[in-house]
């Protein structure tokens, strides 16, 4: 007599259930899970559509090639009234990328600055930085906006009496204005020397780096790279004749001529985020700079490096890597805050958004239009931090 291993003493092999089977049991839930989604997608969409045709509203995209028939107030692009509807969204995606792209610099410059000051010996420079951060870091990112659009902006003097600031730039109610630079024939050229000045920085950086670890000595990176940036252009400049001028604002009499302005919506929202950004990403560089052991400023202190130099070549370096995957994550919440320009009346893509979908009745197409947008600057960010934490990942020999 043989007994079956597979089955306990007692017990009938037939008299087993296949819903005993957990792996049974997991696709059955798997399945109803999915069967479930498609019920709910479908009945979604069918409602969606009937309610279209209710309202006989033609679903698609065609409305697109429409005229748009509202002005922008900033534009990065050529826009008037007649542009189509296609036009105006492209200016609202350019809007907001010059919104994130300029507040995630200023707020990492800010936050870079109160962490290591949330650090600093000096009690007043910490009690200061510890202030901003709370302060920040406890109140909504709109109050933020309105605080600068209302408190601060809306304040300020009347265009006939607009504040003089450095490099023949005024500031008054209606924003900033300063010179407009104006290009002639061969100012390409500048631009050209520029590109070439930029490429032999990263080169030199890399050539820098490879000696440091080959030898231990270091060449004076940073007043040779300065002297790239600026000298090479500047000297293309000169030798082609200055083909740059620029058109200065003008004060008059009832207002500012020539020029370019950015409007206070602009402002009030790039300070907002970067300022209430910068909070948060303070308290991230200090958290990562506490994760370095102590006994690395020790043996740098030890070998007579300043303190000054042990924080920007020891310490940050090391701390990058706790640093920079939380900082994904503020990168991600200043670009998606930014829809909050809607509160202040710049022309970011939701607000052009909203203008197109209360003339059109296109609501799921202007939505949809939103979430791929927005879906794709995430994923495109996260893809370049992840790329940059990967080579700011300290390799071990």
């Amino acid at each position: 007599m043989t007994i079956d291993a597979t089955i306990p003493p007692g017990r009938d092999k037939s008299t087993g259930s296949v819903l005993n089977d957990p792996k049974v049991r997991g696709y059955i839930y798997q399945g109803i899970t999915l069967l479930l989604l498609v019920v709910f997608v479908y009945w979604v969409t069918d409602n969606t559509i009937e309610n279209l045709k209710r309202a006989n509203i033609a679903s698609g995209y065609g409305f697109l090639n429409g005229r748009a028939g509202f002005d922008v107030g900033q534009s990065l692009i050529a826009f008037t009234s007649d542009s189509t509807y296609g036009r105006a969204l492209v200016v609202g995606f350019f809007n907001t990328i010059l919104v994130a792209v300029t507040g995630i610099i200023t707020a990492t410059i800010i936050g870079f600055l109160i962490g290591i000051g949330r650090l600093s010996k000096n009690w007043l420079i910490a009690k200061l930085s510890m202030i901003y951060v709370e302060v920040f870091r406890n109140i909504p990112p709109l109050l933020v906006i309105f605080f600068w659009y209302s408190g601060v902006l809306a304040v300020l003097p009347q265009p006939r009496e607009s504040m003089a600031l450095p490099l023949n730039m005024y500031i008054n109610n209606r924003g900033l204005a300063f010179p407009r630079p104006v290009f002639d024939s061969g100012a390409q050229f500048t631009f050209y020397a520029l590109i070439i000045a930029i490429i032999a920085s990263i080169a030199f950086v890399r050539y820098a780096n490879k000696r440091q670890l080959a030898t231990g000595k270091r060449p004076p990176v940073l007043w040779i790279v300065l002297g790239m940036l600026i000298g090479l252009p500047v000297v293309t400049f000169l030798a082609t004749g200055m083909p740059i001028s620029f058109d200065v604002p003008i004060a008059g009499k009832f207002n500012l001529t020539g020029g370019s302005v950015v409007g206070p919506e602009f402002l009030s929202l790039f300070l907002a985020l970067s300022f209430y950004t910068a909070a948060f990403i303070a308290e991230i560089v200090r958290a990562g700079i506490r994760g370095v052991g102590h006994g690395q400023t020790e043996a740098a202190h030890a070998l007579g490096i300043r303190p000054g130099l042990t924080t920007r070549l020891v310490v940050v370096p090391q701390a990058m890597r706790i640093i920079i995957p939380p900082l994904t994550s503020q990168y991600l919440n200043l670009t998606k805050n930014s829809s909050l320009a809607i509160a202040v009346g710049y022309a970011d893509l939701v607000a052009v958004g909203g203008t197109i979908l209360n003339q059109t009745g296109q609501a799921v197409e202007v939505v949809s239009i939103w979430i791929v947008v927005y879906l794709t600057l995430s994923l495109s960010t996260s893809l370049f931090m992840n790329w940059f934490n990967a080579k700011m990942a300290l390799v071990e020999r």
